[in-house]
């Protein structure tokens, strides 16, 4: 049965299926009105590395997927730790690929960062997102420093002023897609 509800596709730079970014995207699923398809993008690692030769009418079948999927989103989520005090590579290889494409040319896009750290990850991909010309909402960007001692074993946030700076980052995109 088809649906004409609004997609947010929500991506994780983490490729751990138990890390802490897959389960703040889980925590926002929670928040989530019925009006809206939440699709949690599980696929980063079968992204093949970025290469321009490759980058034309014929990409690679993972990339034509993506590309497909953002297309038909309402709003991207992306959620992400910080490696190395950079954009995790397999994230960064995929938003290479979208360069050419415009899939996220003027896409509401929230972006939180959530790591031991995480400022240089999350300018960095501030960045990147404004190279794709994508429009990080307004209230929708979220840094979250020591994201490990605000969550627990289960992968709930435990720590209530985490939880509404989430709450209130996914309702700016809520709102921006009203």
């Amino acid at each position: 049965m088809a649906t004409n509800r609004l997609k947010i596709i929500a991506i994780s730079g983490s490729l751990r299926d138990g890390s802490t970014n897959h389960a703040i995207l889980n925590f926002i699923k929670t928040l989530c009105p019925d009006t809206i398809e939440y699709v949690i993008y599980n696929r980063l690692r079968n992204i093949p590395p970025f290469d321009p030769g490759l980058d034309n009418d014929n990409p690679p079948d993972e990339v034509v997927d993506l590309r497909q999927l953002l297309t038909m989103a309402g709003a991207v989520l992306i959620c992400t730790p910080e490696y190395a005090f950079g954009v995790p590579g397999s994230l960064k290889n995929a938003l290479d690929w979208l360069v050419s494409s415009s899939t996220l040319v003027d896409k509401p896009v929230a972006l939180i960062t959530a790591s031991s750290v995480g400022h240089n990850a999350h300018a960095s991909l501030l960045l990147t997102l404004g190279a794709l010309s994508a429009n990080v909402v307004e209230g929708a960007a979220l840094c979250i420093p020591y994201i490990r001692s605000k969550m627990d074993n289960d992968g709930n946030v435990t720590d209530k002023e985490t939880e509404e700076h989430i709450t209130a980052c996914f309702n700016a995109l809520l709102t921006s897609i009203s």
